[in-house]
């Protein structure tokens, strides 16, 4: 019984694994420059079986195409270059570049994609967490921001626009001022979100003119002084005075619906149409 119990849960999580996406590495703290000599924790989150196997191997680590030894489900790391995680059955994680500088002024912007509407965070620190005075915030050599000492540049809404090489510059006391010091270049890309495109499409939708309303009933259209609100009156082929009422667009689909055909029985609101009995002459006026 305990045989056949293993040898289902082994198919079981075969079968799952089959069909597994890869798994998310994230980085904590999450910025992709640290100084020298700090440490970071990078964290695979994935499928990890709960059957045990002869050799529970959950979890594969590379740093660039070396194998690390770790097969936890997260790992400190401190050595600089591209990491990327595995778990059993998987594909390989997507990648995260992980900077190492000796500088005294470096610029932290977040390891993970940023879109269109998101809010992007940048933070310039100094060597063990100085303070910096006088501070500086450039993107593409232009200063967009300044603060009088250490504060978090954030653009609560980032576009398109807001992509290119950033930089921070700033002054620490060690003991005295310095003089201004400036931080490595750091490249920053908003994506552009994929239900952004897709809400455009429908904007670009427009309602059905009102002539091809009349002209798919068979109404004619009347003078303005005949129309009021969403009706029209209008004569239709037997020659009867007719009322043709439009209803309003739904407030999503942004269409016309079929129009409704009431025919008017008071003479006094009617229009005046021509008898079918008899021929009439052509009309002079443009329809």
């Amino acid at each position: 019984m305990w045989a056949l119990t293993a040898l289902f849960l082994l198919v079981q999580s075969s079968g799952q694994a089959a069909t597994l996406e890869k798994p998310i590495l994230s980085l904590h703290p999450p910025w992709t420059t640290i100084f020298k000599g700090e440490r970071v924790t990078l964290r695979c989150d994935g499928y990890h079986p709960v059957f045990l196997e002869l050799r529970p191997i959950n979890t594969l680590w590379y740093l660039g195409h070396l194998l690390l030894p770790s097969h936890k489900k997260s790992i400190e790391v401190q050595t600089p270059g591209i990491y990327r995680c595995q778990t059993r059955g998987a594909p390989v994680s997507d990648p995260i570049h992980l900077s190492v500088s000796n500088d005294w002024l470096i610029l932290q912007v977040p390891y993970a994609a940023v879109f269109e509407g998101e809010p992007l965070v940048m933070r310039c620190r100094g060597w063990y967490d100085k303070v910096v005075y006088k501070l500086h915030y450039y993107h593409e050599d232009q200063a967009v921001r300044y603060f009088h000492s250490s504060t978090n540049y954030t653009v609560l809404q980032a576009r398109a626009s807001d992509s290119g090489r950033y930089q921070c510059s700033g002054t620490m006391r060690i003991p005295v001022e310095s003089a201004p010091m400036f931080s490595s270049k750091v490249a920053v890309t908003v994506q552009v979100a994929l239900f952004a495109a897709s809400t455009g499409a429908l904007s670009t939708r427009s309602q059905s003119p009102r002539s091809k309303s009349l002209k798919r009933t068979g109404a004619r259209r009347l003078p303005p002084l005949a129309a009021s609100g969403n009706g029209a009156l209008g004569c239709n082929s037997q020659g009867r005075a007719s009322l043709w009422i439009r209803r309003p667009p739904p407030l999503q689909l942004h269409k016309l619906q079929p129009s409704l055909q009431v025919t008017s029985r008071s003479p006094s609101e009617s229009p005046q149409c021509p008898d079918r009995s008899s021929p009439s002459p052509p009309s002079q006026t443009p329809p």
